[in-house]
């Protein structure tokens, strides 16, 4: 059973369906999506911290690119975590830089007390805006969302490759897929209610407190089951950072049910490779701090069979702040017997309606 709490924003009183259930680890659970908003605490920063996944793909790419190289780190955080282990690599010298004002106070004071303090320059501000020179060799960014480009990785590296690289530089990671396949949400909740969890309310209370009003936030999933897929995963964002890199995109996937179920949405999750040779690092079959996305499209689940294909549309373009995308999604669910059903979903990085879909009526009940 799940319980109703209010939250407060801005003049909006909120009713939010939470799951008391304490989280515990396998158990599935619903959280809004939290990488993409500047409300970064201690928790979330550990989190990244202490990913063995993530972690270990940097540090080799690292121990590869770093030595004798300047290197700039975009979204440092608090533990200067990539420029510290890349003058440990034998980087020549690190910029790191950082947006969020409290991090930012918190990275000043660990460089302070750093053996390699001189080696590491600490800039305030966003990547984008910044000037500095000489240029650097490597740049190094987890600023990769659970959708590969949710917190604007496609822009800021863009810049970064224009104006910060010299000629040549790499980017790491070198590359960051979202796949997507159909899935019935309660099949990824099994036996337990379409609801919050508990633990979750503090972030979705800053999101909204940040944005000023409440709105449809993107819905993650912690430890879904991979046997809820009603199909194979299939590529909807590509992302190659040293490559053909594109701040805008539009995918048409065509996905075919392998068993029988019902189907009431996407649930989408990362791919991210490193260095280009290495096995990538799959964000819903191993343990890492990336979660993955449901996406709701259809007002009610949908019987579907072996031989049923959704073909699913997936845009990005670029939020009014011009650097976080927009997703729209829109779907089409043929059956084998002939028959055709359509959903879709605006998610926009922020604003846009609140409780435009059932799904959303029902995490947030007006009575």
């Amino acid at each position: 059973m799940h319980e109703t709490r209010e939250l407060k924003a801005h003049g909006h009183t909120v009713r939010v369906n939470v799951d008391p259930e304490p989280e515990r680890e396998g158990r599935p659970a619903l959280w809004p999506t939290v990488g993409e908003y500047p409300i970064y605490d201690r928790f979330l920063y550990a989190t990244m911290t202490t990913d063995h996944e993530r972690n270990q793909r940097f540090l080799a790419a690292l121990a590869k690119l770093a030595p004798g190289r300047r290197v700039l780190d975009i979204g440092t955080g608090e533990d200067l975590l990539w420029a510290r282990e890349s003058v440990q690599a034998g980087a020549r010298n690190a910029v790191a830089v950082e947006v969020i004002e409290d991090a930012f106070h918190t990275a000043a004071g660990t460089l302070a007390a750093l053996d390699e303090h001189d080696l590491i320059t600490l800039l305030h501000g966003e990547s984008t805006t910044l000037q500095f020179a000489p240029k650097a060799d490597v740049c190094v960014a987890e600023i990769i969302g659970s959708l590969a480009g949710a917190e604007g990785a496609a822009v800021v590296l863009t810049d970064a490759r224009n104006r910060h690289l010299v000629p040549g530089g790499m980017v790491v990671p070198h590359r960051a897929v979202t796949l997507a396949a159909p899935v019935h949400l309660s099949d990824l909740l099994p036996g337990q209610p379409v609801a919050f969890a508990e633990a979750s309310l503090p972030y979705l209370q800053s999101i909204f407190d940040w944005h000023s009003r409440p709105f449809d936030i993107r819905l993650r999933i912690e430890n879904p089951h991979a046997d809820a897929l009603l199909s194979d995963g299939q590529p909807v964002e590509v992302l190659d950072f040293n490559g053909e890199l594109r701040t805008e995109q539009r995918t048409i996937t065509r996905l075919a049910i392998t068993r029988a179920g019902h189907v009431d949405g996407v649930l989408t999750w990362l791919n991210l490779w490193c260095l280009p040779d290495e096995a990538p690092l799959d964000a819903l079959r191993m343990r890492t701090n990336w979660a993955s996305i449901y996406f709701p499209l259809f007002d009610h689940p949908v019987p579907v069979a072996p031989g049923d294909v959704l073909e699913l549309t997936v845009e990005t373009a670029l939020s009014d702040d011009g650097i976080h995308p927009d997703y729209q999604l829109a779907a089409t669910l043929h059956t084998a017997s002939g028959e055709e059903h359509h959903g879709s979903l605006a998610s926009p990085h922020h604003g846009g309606p609140f409780r435009a879909h059932p799904l959303y009526q029902a995490l947030f009940p007006t009575t």
